[in-house]
C-alpha cells in the first residue's frame, strides 16, 4: 500500500468514528422511569443530556483529522497521538455517562418527580455503544497516524516547485536580417511616446551594409588589372 493511500484509509478510519459519536450523541442512551411515584412519567435523556464529553472530544478529533493533511514528519505523529487520546476520551466518557448513579442524578435534576418516587427504573439502551465504537475507531486511526503519520507525503508536495524557475524564452530573431523580432506593442507605446521607430533602425543598421558607390567599383577594376577599367571617369 502507497503512503498517500495508507493516509486516505486513516483519515476515513478517524471521520469514521468521530461522526459515529457525533450521530449517538444525538439519540437516547437511556430511559428512566418512575411507576410509583405520584404522577408517574418516563424521561428520555439523549447523549447530550448525560454530559457532551463524548461529543466535544468528538469534534476534537474532527479538528486533529484536519492537521493530519497539514503537517508533516514527527508534527504529524504528535497529532495522531492526540487523536487516540480522544478516542480514549470518548470511550471513557461514554461508559461514565450511562452509569446508574449518574443517570439518575442528570434525570432528577431535569424533573422534581423523580425525586418523589421511590424505585425509579432505568433502560439503557446501545447507542452509548455506538458511541464507544466510534471512540475505538478514533484511538485505531489516531495510532496509525502516530506509528506512521512521519512516511506520508504533505498535503502541499504536489505543489512545490523543483528547481530554479524557467527563465523567459529568448526573443525570436528574423530569419533574413538576423535581428530580433520587435514586439508590436512596444512599437505602438513608442508611437504613443512620439518616438520614430524607423530612426532607431537606421541607426542599428551596420556601417558594411551601406552603398559603396561607383568609386569602389573602379578600384577594385583596376587592382585586378582590367585594362577597360575607367580610370577617374575617363576611358
Amino acid at each position: 500500500m502507497t503512503p498517500g493511500r495508507e493516509r486516505g484509509l486513516t483519515a476515513l478510519l478517524c471521520a469514521a468514528g468521530a461522526g459515529l459519536v457525533l450521530l449517538a450523541g444525538g439519540r437516547p442512551w437511556a430511559t428512566v422511569k418512575a411507576e410509583d411515584a405520584i404522577t408517574p412519567f418516563s424521561q428520555h435523556l439523549t447523549g447530550h443530556d448525560l454530559g457532551g464529553t463524548a461529543t466535544a472530544l468528538a469534534w476534537a478529533g474532527l479538528a486533529g483529522l484536519a492537521a493530519l493533511f497539514a503537517t508533516r514528519g514527527r508534527v504529524r505523529s504528535g497529532v495522531g497521538a492526540l487523536i487516540a487520546l480522544f478516542g480514549a476520551g470518548v470511550v471513557y466518557g461514554s461508559v461514565a455517562a450511562v452509569q446508574r448513579a449518574h443517570v439518575l442524578s442528570v434525570a432528577g435534576d431535569r424533573s422534581a418527580l423523580l425525586k418523589i418516587g421511590a424505585h425509579p427504573a432505568l433502560a439503557v439502551n446501545l447507542w452509548w455503544m455506538a458511541s464507544v465504537t466510534g471512540g475505538v475507531l478514533l484511538v485505531a486511526g489516531g495510532l496509525v497516524a502516530a506509528a506512521r503519520g512521519a512516511r506520508w507525503p504533505g498535503m502541499s508536495a504536489r505543489y512545490e516547485r523543483d528547481g530554479a524557475p524557467a527563465s523567459r524564452p529568448a526573443p525570436r530573431k528574423d530569419a533574413a536580417s538576423g535581428a530580433p523580432e520587435q514586439d508590436p506593442s512596444a512599437l505602438w507605446k513608442s508611437l504613443d511616446r512620439g518616438e520614430d521607430p524607423t530612426a532607431r533602425d537606421a541607426a542599428r543598421e551596420p556601417s558594411g551594409a551601406k552603398s559603396e558607390g561607383p568609386a569602389a567599383g573602379e578600384r577594385d577594376g583596376r587592382e585586378a588589372g582590367d585594362p577597360t577599367a575607367p580610370r577617374n571617369g575617363r576611358p
